[in-house]
Order: C-alpha cells, then sequence, then structure tokens
C-alpha cells in the first residue's frame, strides 16, 4: 500500500457493494425483461459474462470472488466434500462449515478489516467464519427467512449508521434466482418470473442508494456466481450402476460433478469402470486438464468425475431430480454468469468481454488503493472498466 493511501483517513475511502445473485445466467437480459440491470448497464459497465471457476458451483465461487483464488488453491472444492485429513465432510447445512480450518486465502474484508476499513456480510458465504481470526466488523448467521426486499432495508441501515460505525464495504449474497431455477428450469415460466424479481430488487437497492447524503460515493457491483442449464429425468446417470458402493472410502455426493475416493484395493477397478460410464468426463484428479485449474488439492480425492451439460448423476435409483443445475465444466456459456458495475470508479455505458470472477479481488483492492495478497486474479483484466 502507498504511503498516500495509509494516510488516507477510512471515512474517506470508497463505499463499495457487492451483490451476488445466484444462479443468474449471462443471457437473462436477453431472454427476460430485466429493465433495471438494463439501465446499470447504460449509466456504468456491462460484461458480456462473468467466467465461473471449476466446479460451477456456489460456495467455491463465491469464495473464489472474495479471494482471487481458484477452488483448488482456497480448498473449498464443492458445496459438499469429503476432507481426507480429517476424515470429516464439509457441507453448508452442518456446523462443519463453521471451521476455519477449510478456508484457505485471505478474503477481502480480511484485508479491508486490517486496513482500518469497516466492512459488513449479509449471507456471503464464508463471513459466518473468523478467518485469519476476522471476520466482517458486521454479519449474519446465514438465513433465508428474511425475504430477499427486507433484507436491503438492512443495508440501508448499515449505510445510515454514523460514520465510525458505518461499513464502506459490503458483500450481499441473495441465494435467487437459484432456487427456483433449479426447481423448475432456466426456460420455464417460473424462471421469468424469479428473473424479474430479482431484477427489480437491483431497482429497489439503487433507489434506496440514490436517496443516502453520500450516494455519488457508492460503486455498487452486480455479480453472480455461475449460471443454469436445463436438466430432465431423461438425462440421468446413476452412479451405483457402475461403481458398488463398497469400493468407496466416501459416499459419493453431488452433481453433476462429484469426487471419489477409492477404497483400498479398488482405485484400478474405479478407473476401469469409470471409462465405461456415458455421457461423464472422468479424470484422475491429479491429471485434470489445466484449463480447469483443478485437481491438485486433495480434496477432489482420487477422481473427479463431471457429467456432460445437461445431465445429472445421482448415486442411486429414486433420488429426487432438479429440472435446473449448474457445476459442469466452467467454459460453457450455460455457466457463465453477469457482472455490473456502476460508480465514480467506473466507465459510463461501457460493454466489457468476459471477466473471470477471480480477478474481482484485484479489483476490489484497486478500488481502495489497498495492497491484496498473491492470488490467481489480474488486476490488468478489469482495468478497462475503470474510469481513467
Amino acid at each position: 500500500m502507498t504511503p498516500a493511501a495509509m494516510a488516507q483517513a477510512p471515512e474517506n475511502k470508497p463505499y463499495v457493494i457487492l451483490l451476488s445473485l445466484d444462479g443468474f445466467r449471462w443471457n437473462f437480459p436477453m431472454l427476460y425483461t430485466t429493465p433495471h440491470l438494463d439501465v446499470m448497464a447504460a449509466e456504468g459497465v456491462k460484461a458480456a459474462s462473468l467466467v465461473p471457476c471449476f466446479p460451477s458451483k456456489t460456495f467455491p465461487n463465491h469464495y473464489s470472488i472474495i479471494t482471487g483464488l481458484y477452488p483448488d488453491h482456497h480448498g473449498i472444492v464443492a458445496n459438499r466434500f469429503a476432507d481426507p485429513v480429517s476424515g470429516k465432510t464439509f457441507a453448508l447445512a452442518t456446523a462443519e462449515k463453521l471451521n476455519p480450518g477449510y478456508y484457505g486465502g485471505t478474503p477481502f474484508w480480511v484485508v479491508a478489516e486490517k486496513q482500518g476499513i469497516r466492512t459488513a456480510s449479509y449471507n456471503w458465504p464464508g463471513s459466518e467464519v473468523k478467518i485469519k481470526g476476522i471476520q466482517p466488523s458486521i454479519w449474519k448467521p446465514y438465513s433465508e427467512t428474511i425475504p430477499l426486499a427486507q433484507r436491503i432495508d438492512t443495508i440501508v441501515h448499515w449505510l445510515r449508521l454514523p460514520p465510525g460505525e458505518r461499513p464502506h464495504f459490503i458483500s450481499v449474497y441473495f441465494e435467487q434466482p437459484d432456487k427456483v431455477l433449479h426447481a423448475h428450469g432456466p426456460g420455464s415460466d417460473e424462471a421469468r418470473s424469479i428473473v424479474a424479481f430479482t431484477d427489480s430488487l437491483v431497482g429497489i437497492l439503487r433507489t434506496r442508494l440514490r436517496e443516502l447524503p453520500f450516494a455519488d460515493s457508492i460503486n455498487l457491483l452486480v455479480v453472480s456466481d455461475h449460471g443454469m442449464s436445463a436438466t430432465s429425468p431423461e438425462q440421468t446417470i446413476t452412479l451405483s450402476h457402475y461403481i458398488p458402493s463398497g469400493w468407496l472410502q466416501y459416499p459419493a455426493t453431488g452433481s453433476p460433478v462429484i469426487f471419489l475416493k477409492a477404497a483400498e484395493g479398488y482405485y484400478d477397478s474405479i478407473a476401469i469402470r469409470l471409462r465405461q460410464i456415458p455421457h461423464v468426463k472422468a479424470y484422475a484428479s491429479g491429471k485434470i486438464p489445466r484449463k480447469l485449474h483443478f485437481g491438485k488439492n486433495n480434496r477432489a480425492l482420487d477422481f473427479t468425475v463431471v457429467a456432460d451439460n445437461g445431465w445429472t448423476i445421482v448415486t442411486h435409483s429414486g433420488q429426487k431430480l432438479e429440472l435446473g443445475n449448474h457445476g459442469y465444466d466452467n467454459a460453457l456459456p450455460d455457466m457463465h454468469g453477469i457482472f455490473y458495475a456502476i460508480g465514480p470508479a467506473f466507465r459510463k455505458n461501457y460493454k466489457a468481454g468476459s471477466l473471470r470472477n477471480i480477478d474481482i479481488y484485484e479489483l476490489l483492492g484497486r478500488l481502495y488503493n489497498i495492497a491484496v495478497p498473491d492470488n490467481d486474479g489480474k488486476r490488468k483484466k478489469t482495468k478497462p472498466i475503470l474510469r481513467k
């Protein structure tokens, strides 16, 4: 950090709100009515898409956004995974999610708090945990019971706190439209409705922010962690038809990407069977294509299995199926999300190419003129979207 930045009082730092709309695919504004995001694009920056990390799942990608690291490097490799060192399973619905030992890297709120910049977080993955001994100054235990519009009231309340208590960086996670898209699919009438609803929330938030006396100092970034593909019961692979559960050290979980750990003596048998499964790509985890930046972390276990786009892997017959899913190869357009940005730091009516979500971390550092720890992102990738 430069001496000038060190001398700058925290209250003179910019305000940045990072809002994530889970599962909001890059082309939804072309398919559905999104007037508020359209206005953001006209008044600020819109990227062609936001490219997630592999696997294109929620928790890994939110933690990649906030650390600038690939999941292989920060260790949150899926929403649910077995840790071969501890023998325990990380899962969003259990207390293991709160164990700081799972979380590598340095979230941006940790960087900011160390520089005297107050931060707040509403449901952002990882914010419930003391990582490197630090949490946001203000945070909430994860809950989906509070209506999304009401959460905006809380964000505005935080921004109306006295200057010494007011956060300058706020990370916000909304679980929609992802939840509806899983249940009904991205091409459904329900998808149209939930996309319109989440777009309306962006409009409500912008209206409320304009009422603040320092509105001209606020930078708003609206992103998503991944996109969504349509799935169907007709495109289902039952893993137990090929890999008996007794061959595995840990139960197989997740779709469309799963990690397998061979029980003693079954590695070669599993490798042979995986080559027989249609509509998947199966890799020994240490030999995954470099473009995926994945497989060296021991939480990827022995094998990483990825279904072809639109296909679902179930572990046994009779398992409940969804009509929309994500987690596929992150190069697939269906997996790409959105990136919009508006505020004093950003260009107006600027159309950018596709951006990578790991580059947002360096962008946040630039916005505050503070250095961030080494990461997988590149500062130059987002330089064109900023005002000169």
